[in-house]
């Protein structure tokens, strides 16, 4: 990741210039074309140095430990894709054999994990796969992906919400006999796959349990990291708790039957059951294996980033793996497939088996378990928190929240997603030949393509079996992306146009005047100016 610089030749009346394609934001030479200085600059990288004097100058706080990490990790990763949309995967995709699209989500996932571990022990930075791009294929691509995070971590924010309100009403029924209207817990919106629009659903006007749950929790990551992260061991125990108990009391009542046939026959469609189906069903519950990236986004609030990253990364990654078989195992047992497509499948499970006691421990497990993954930008002064993009972020995944069903968001954020871990291989391989000699606390094993290219593959595989619905609206939330860097992104980068530095640092013209002066003065100047927050595009 080496700069470009200028090797002009004073003695010459024309400068020459050692033109590298990929660069660290060189200004516009001599002898270069404008075309070529502005293709040039979209793939401007920021060098490891410069991240890591980022994460020196950070005013986050650094409180959390591996435990935490690997807490918050659980409490993202297990929550609406094994509760919500395991039932629907198998009620209208897979049959019993979601299990088989679990293990090859999961396998898919594991590439990304292990990907995910090696970058995040090089480039400690929070950004996620925003700042491994930047890293690696330069500022387009890390625009392209950023915007793509946008969508994961708002729409999959507002999936988890959904389901949560779903086992909310669930809960209240089974424990105290009470019903909520549905015109007050429902999305007012829903889509047709037949004809392929958005349509009115008669009598829902807006999700209320799922709109207060977001707000609730965008109050609680305004306050602190270190409570939110608090708040979240303490729920992370309750839901394992009840997936255990779930998993332990409902296979007593498993009936061999309910497995048969265990991979049902194709019904006309791609994605109705079938070997077609399975592929199917894979872009749905990959959904419940997205969290484990959201560790690499709180980089910069651990305490010893480089070590417990991949630590906590694979270490949740390992123990929702073996959760989840077992519940798809349990799910698809005690009841027929074709009854789950509930937004409370396990308690539709539950209640097959006649244990009252159970079907209210396990929803409110899943209340407790539904809790949202984190929304990452001014810090709080006192709560050294972001607050503004934080409170930005929870009023759209509200809206969002209280008007669309899951189904809908699941499979946008998922097909985000594997977008996001597409790049995300991609990058170890290409930093593996451009930083071969930065300190790595963990590597893939395997070399640079075995992992990652496979990876790779695999992700591009299923994002290729996910609804033509869902592919358009992926491609026009990017297009709209592109169109916001066009006008404002490209303009407003830092690594490209140093001179707004200048524009936006009422001192900086001071302080150049005095490192010009050189001395003690000057030098003072130059290592405050070290240690100053850098901005990036």
């Amino acid at each position: 990741m080496s700069d470009t610089s200028d090797t002009s030749d004073t003695t010459n009346t024309r400068p020459t210039w050692n033109y590298k394609f990929i660069t660290s934001g060189a200004p516009k030479q001599p002898n270069e074309s404008k075309f070529k200085y502005n293709v040039r600059k979209l793939f401007t990288t920021k060098t490891l140095k410069s991240l890591e004097e980022d994460q020196n100058a950070s005013k986050l706080k650094k409180d959390l430990s591996v435990f935490e990490l690997t807490m918050i990790g659980l409490g993202s990763i297990i929550g609406t894709g094994i509760f919500v949309l395991t039932g629907q995967a198998a009620a209208t995709r897979a049959g019993p054999a979601v299990v088989l699209s679990f293990l090859l989500a999961g396998l898919t996932a594991s590439f990304a994990a292990l990907s995910y571990s090696e970058l995040a022990s090089m480039i400690p930075i929070s950004g996620s796969s925003y700042t491994y791009t930047y890293a690696t294929m330069g500022e387009l691509i890390a625009w392209i992906i950023g915007w793509d995070l946008t969508l994961e971590y708002l729409v999959g924010a507002a999936t988890v919400a959904v389901g949560w309100s779903g086992y909310f009403v669930r809960f209240f029924y089974d424990a105290f006999g009470v019903q909520f209207s549905s015109s007050w817990t429902s999305a007012p919106i829903t889509f047709n796959n037949t004809s392929n629009s958005f349509e009115l659903t008669p009598g829902a006007y807006f999700n209320v349990p799922a709109f207060t749950i977001v707000v609730l929790l965008t109050i609680l990551l305004v306050v602190g990291i270190k409570e939110s992260a608090r708040v979240n061991a303490i729920v992370v125990s309750v839901k394992v708790v009840v997936i255990i108990i779930f998993v332990i009391a409902a296979a007593t009542r498993i009936n061999p039957e309910n497995y048969k046939p265990f991979i049902p026959p194709n019904e006309g469609s791609f994605s109705r059951f079938g070997v077609t189906g399975i592929l199917a069903g894979t872009s749905i519950v990959f959904f419940a294996f997205i969290g484990f990236d959201s560790i690499s986004t709180i980089a910069q609030e651990s305490k010893n980033p480089q070590r417990d990253l991949p630590l906590s990364i694979m270490g949740s990654f390992s123990i929702v793996s073996v959760i989840y078989v077992a519940v798809c195992v349990v799910l698809t047992g005690v009841v027929s497939y074709k009854k789950l497509d509930s937004p409370a499948p396990i308690s539709v499970a539950v209640n097959e088996t006649g244990m009252k006691w159970l079907g209210v421990i396990v929803d409110l497990g899943a209340v407790d378990g539904l809790f949202l993954p984190g929304i990452a930008s001014k810090v709080h002064p006192r709560f050294g928190t972001p607050h503004i993009i934080t409170i930005i972020g929870g009023v759209i995944c509200s809206i969002a929240a209280a008007l669309f069903p899951i189904e809908v968001l699941a499979e946008l954020t998922s097909v985000g997603t594997l977008l996001a871990f597409f790049l995300v291989n991609i990058g170890v391989t290409i930093l593996r030949f451009k930083a071969p000699d930065a300190p790595r606390k963990f590597k893939v094993p395997g070399g640079p393509f075995l992992i990652p290219m496979i990876g790779a593959v695999l992700t591009l595989l299923i994002l290729v079996t996910a609804s033509p619905a869902s592919l358009a609206r992926l491609f026009i939330w990017m297009a709209i992306g592109l169109i916001v860097y066009t006008f404002h992104g490209r303009r407003r980068s830092k690594a490209n146009n140093a001179e707004l530095v200048n524009k936006e640092n009422k001192e900086e013209g001071t302080e150049m005047r005095l490192l010009n002066e050189g001395g003690e003065q000057g030098e003072n100047v130059e290592t405050s100016r070290r240690t100053r927050p850098t901005t990036n595009v």
